[in-house]
């Protein structure tokens, strides 16, 4: 398999990339700085070139370049064009949305019957992606993920975050009352690849926490790293953001962690 990724730079991306050494697949990593995202010619001709069996849409707009309306381009523009030229290429797609389609206001844990309710901001953007990226592109893959475990302490997965609380302020606060939805970073992408190869392009729920809560989680995550972080109550945040989802199979929390 020949696979083209953007967003190679990222926390996903890079997991993937890894993964498909691993499986002996090829793989191609989009330049934005060479192709641009927002020009369609170039795409296609980009894409027309490279002749990939699938387009994993990594990508996502973390750091401005300044151009305008950039978060809504990248986020929202840039998937819905691909979509349209995979769909006419007949390249498999796989379009990687957020548990944020939903808002801290409503109730978990989802599932793929949910009605997503996110009216502003990223959750937005990706929610509004996700609308036209079937709309583009009927067999389109889009996947809904939670946030990611990886083993970095820089970008924006939870390792990094703990990393940066503790740095700021000496400690990483953590509610009993929000169970995130989560997954280890190299879990989510052989779970992506799983389903790409087995199961029908359709939306799928990728979520591998079965019931902890966060300040449960922070504090196994802490103890695999040595005490690393200190973890402090803090219930000020409750919410039950955990995806439901049949059709995935991936490892649960305790299945990685000492609770």
């Amino acid at each position: 398999m020949k696979a083209l990724i953007t967003g190679a730079g990222g926390t996903l991306g890079g997991a993937m990339l890894k993964l498909l050494a691993e499986t002996g697949d090829e793989a191609v990593c989009w330049d934005r700085s060479k192709t641009s995202p927002f020009v369609y010619e170039e795409m296609k001709n980009f894409v027309e070139k490279v002749k990939p069996d699938v387009l994993f849409h990594f990508a996502i707009a973390s750091e401005s370049t300044g151009a305008e309306n950039e978060s809504w381009r990248i986020n929202y523009d840039w998937p819905g064009e691909l979509a349209w030229l995979t769909a006419q290429l007949n390249i498999k797609f796989v379009f990687t949305s957020t548990v944020m389609v939903f808002t801290d206001s409503a109730t978990g844990p989802f599932t793929t019957n949910s009605v997503p309710d996110a009216r502003s901001g990223y959750g937005f953007e990706k929610l509004r992606a996700e609308e036209r990226v079937r709309s583009q592109n009927s067999r389109a893959y889009i996947m809904r993920l939670g946030w990611q475990i990886g083993d970095e302490f820089t970008g924006n997965n939870m390792i990094a975050h703990f990393e940066r609380e503790q740095t700021a302020q000496g400690f990483v606060k953590g509610s009993s009352l929000w169970c995130p939805a989560c997954s280890f970073t190299g879990d989510t992408v052989r779970e992506i690849y799983r389903l790409i190869n087995e199961m029908p392009p359709a939306l799928y729920m990728i979520d591998s926490n079965n019931g902890y809560d966060f300040h449960r989680i922070a504090s196994a995550l802490s103890r695999s790293y040595n005490n690393r972080w200190k973890i402090e109550l803090d219930d000020s945040f409750v919410y039950d953001q955990r995806m439901r989802d049949p059709n995935t199979r991936i490892p649960k929390l305790s299945d990685k962690l000492f609770f």
